[in-house]
């Protein structure tokens, strides 16, 4: 008993003596830290620290935005900067393609974003892969449209406001209306707004008129006359909000969003644009509310209330209000902006090539005749006709690169990894003017779409309104309306250049690719 009790004592002993030796030796180091710490402190000026800071942020933000083993190459990326200063438009996609290849990677802030090329590479992508149908939260869009919606929204809440779409789109009238008739009536307005101009004009704001006027009925319920004020002025702002986002200048937005909410520049005008915008679709949809009648609806919005009404114990569908305006606003953006911008650029294209226009009058006349109005049936016996729109699309290019997708798992394209998170783009531009696809890529050639028979043949690198699950919603609706705008006025009208000018083919690069201002001349047929 004394032997054990001995024994434990000293086992106490030994054990607390211990612990105070570790005690006093962490002690001296942490004294000997903070020695260390305080000579830093009062060995460094003001300047010194910041240099330091600067150091260590520099140091953090390049192993935080590392890239990965076989991670596709790209320009000098600068930190925090990223490839600030490389031009986003598809002239400097094309350029870059010859140093790095079809796929490349940029990086927009602290995003890493890799852009596909070429119509093999982009197919994989868009079509052989179903991992890139989520959109990243692109700040300069998130502000806009906050994820909801149509166009810019993921998930569950995207494949139900597709289909909706969709469905409405394809359904329209059901029986009571019927969607060619609609185009051609507008079709009239728009020959009788040709034929007042008595003198030279620019054909822009007839035919967005025109144009929107398909989408409106489509959505509103009504068409707007061409000199409506109100209606007008809300073309305008999103004409030029087309013209803004493509600057770069306000896509610096992206890089920093935190700090150019306090800086001037375009991307504030953009903004306010969008709120005039959607306060008019707010009021519009605020109409609607007020005469709306369940059992009848007349377009887009009052389905869409129909439909907030059967999905209210479903709210991750998210059919609300807020994203009733987010749609009406992707309609109305999506079914004005590239089919107006493609008609310019078909106008354009005439005038530069008569000879191409005498041949579609030539089909027009043998096919239709000057009596009736053309039908959608006829493109069938009308195989240049369709070659020309084709080609118009094709050239004009309007579109260069699509909406941005983020890659919802890891993925291989090509012999690049592409880890999950990433955002890519596709360069619609050179799929359109792949060399390895396309006889006569830099060449305005209709010869693209006919056989050797002279009769039409589809082309698979021919995907003008992408391709895949987030191909462009309204494609049906813009071939109907490109077909007949196209055909109606050339059955009416030839349009030659103006005495004394010379427009050019070379374009302007907004968020599309749209000819410079040009005015026409048109004579009755």
């Amino acid at each position: 008993m004394a032997y054990m009790s001995l024994h434990s004592s000293n086992v106490h002993i030994s054990v607390r003596n211990k612990y105070s030796v570790c005690t006093l030796k962490d002690k001296s180091v942490i004294s000997f830290n903070i020695m260390i710490l305080n000579f830093i402190y009062n060995s460094l000026d003001f300047k010194s620290w910041m240099i330091l800071i600067f150091v260590l942020l520099i140091l953090y933000d390049v192993f935080k935005n590392k890239n990965p083993s076989n991670f596709p190459p790209g320009p000098l990326s600068l930190p925090f900067l990223g490839t600030l200063f490389t031009e986003m438009d598809f002239k400097t996609m094309d350029k870059l393609i010859d140093v790095y290849g079809n796929i490349f990677s940029l990086r927009v802030g602290n995003q890493k974003l890799v852009v596909i090329s070429g119509y093999k590479l982009v197919k994989e992508a868009l079509i052989e892969h179903d991992g890139f149908v989520d959109r990243p939260a692109v700040p300069i869009f998130h502000k806009i449209n906050k994820g909801i919606g149509i166009t810019m929204s993921n998930g569950y809440l995207w494949r139900m406001h597709r289909k909706f779409a969709l469905f409405h789109l394809r359904n329209f009238g059901d029986g009571k209306k019927n969607l060619e008739l609609g185009i051609l009536q507008e079709c009239v307005y728009l020959c009788d707004a040709f034929k007042s101009e008595k003198e030279p004009f620019n054909p822009q704001v007839t035919l967005n008129s025109a144009i929107s006027n398909i989408i409106a009925c489509l959505v509103f319920g009504q068409r707007f006359d061409y000199h409506d004020e109100n209606y007008q002025t809300f073309l305008r702002l999103d004409n030029e909000c087309v013209q803004l986002a493509g600057l770069t200048r306000t896509q610096l937005y992206n890089v920093c969003p935190w700090l150019f909410e306090y800086i001037p520049g375009p991307h504030h005008k953009l903004f306010a644009n969008y709120k005039r915008i959607t306060d008019f679709l707010s009021g519009e949809i605020k109409k609607h509310r007020e005469d709306w009648d369940p059992l009848n609806p007349r377009d887009f919005i009052d389905s869409y209330l129909a439909e907030m009404e059967k999905k209210k114990s479903d709210p991750e569908a998210g059919f609300n209000m807020e994203s009733l305006v987010v749609s009406c606003l992707d309609l109305v953006e999506a079914g004005t902006e590239t089919a107006t911008t493609t008609l310019r650029w078909g106008l354009l294209f005439m005038i530069k090539f008569p000879e191409i226009q005498i041949k579609v009058q030539e089909e027009i006349d043998r096919v239709i005749g000057q009596i009736r109005q053309p039908s959608l049936a006829d493109k069938v016996n009308m195989p240049y006709t369709e070659a020309v729109v084709n080609e118009i699309q094709r050239f004009g290019n309007v579109v260069p690169q699509g909406f941005p997708k983020l890659a919802a798992k890891d993925t291989m394209i090509g012999k690049y990894f592409i880890p999950k998170g990433t955002a890519i783009t596709t360069n619609l531009s050179s799929v359109l003017n792949d060399p390895d696809e396309w006889e006569t890529p830099q060449t305005f050639n209709p010869q693209h779409f006919l056989d050797d028979k002279g009769q039409f043949r589809k082309r698979d690198a021919f995907i003008p309104f992408s391709a895949g699950k987030r191909s462009c919603v309204g494609e049906q609706l813009a071939r109907m309306e490109l077909f007949l705008f196209f055909t109606c006025i050339l059955q009416r009208f030839t349009v030659s250049k103006c005495p004394g000018e010379e427009p050019s083919l070379e374009g302007e690069i907004w968020f599309t690719y749209a000819p410079c201002n040009f005015r026409i001349c048109v004579t009755s047929r």
